[in-house]
């Protein structure tokens, strides 16, 4: 009953940023719940595929989303995740406990130096070329599968910087670029045995009714709240990971 209260409050967090929140779910399993990192990577990835499939929908419904945009980096996406999923197999729990904390200390400080920067999206008549495309979803698809992340950061960033999407619009799309990602590294995840059922059954059970309901709160909230949110979660999820490190 403690991970799925814990993990409903982090869904409302996660479905008011944009997040699939693999990562907060990672370091909370490692550092509260004693988790092993291979299998809170596999179990938070599936979970995550269900969280954003959540809300997303709801950020549809909010119309923050722009679906074919999404759909065709969601789906390069998906190709980079799976054979990001394969090399975890291969790496050492510390060394990949370090590539995650990493991974998401670099995407909070992307974010802060974007808003600190008060660096904004390009002209947004403009139309990305294919290769634009290709980059922004198989690079961070790669990350997710590796890191075992939703890199919603990332994402957000790319779509704001390359692909010139508004702020709100980046939050909402992120979600559903998320969700190709994240079912492509579930099955490499499980092809290489780190899902654990019932530890997955509780997790999914908390985060997807906070992710709907947090989702609501992106319009609602002013944008200097949800900025901060975007910096502070996934700078958080590094620390927790680094606590295990030392």
């Amino acid at each position: 009953m403690s991970i799925m209260i814990t993990m409903l409050f982090l869904g409302l967090i996660l479905g008011f940023i944009g997040a699939g929140g693999s990562g907060f779910i990672i370091a909370l399993l490692v550092t509260i719940f004693n988790v092993p990192i291979h299998t809170a990577l596999g179990t938070a990835v599936a979970v995550m595929a269900l969280s954003v499939l959540s809300g997303s929908w709801s950020h549809f419904r909010e119309g923050n989303v722009k679906v074919k945009q999404g759909l065709i980096v969601g789906c390069l996406g998906g190709i980079g995740a799976y054979f990001g999923t394969q090399l975890t197999k291969f790496m050492d729990p510390h060394l990949l406990l370090f590539f995650t904390a990493g991974a998401l200390t670099l995407s909070g400080l992307l974010l802060w130096a974007r808003t600190r920067l008060h660096l904004e999206a390009g002209d947004e008549a403009a139309q990305p070329k294919s290769l634009t495309y290709l980059a922004v979803g198989v690079g961070n698809g790669f990350i997710s599968g590796v890191c075992g992340i939703g890199a919603a950061p990332f994402i957000q960033l790319s779509l704001i910087k390359w692909l010139h999407f508004p702020l709100r619009m980046a939050v909402g799309t992120t979600m559903l670029v998320i969700l190709p990602i994240a079912l492509s590294a579930s099955f490499g995840f499980v092809q290489n045995g780190y899902l654990e059922g019932e530890l997955f059954l509780k997790v999914a059970a908390g985060t997807i009714v906070g992710t709907y309901l947090g989702a609501k709160l992106t319009r609602i909230l002013p944008r200097p709240v949800l900025r901060f949110g975007m910096v502070l979660t996934p700078v958080t999820s590094a620390i927790l990971l680094f606590i295990n490190l030392f």
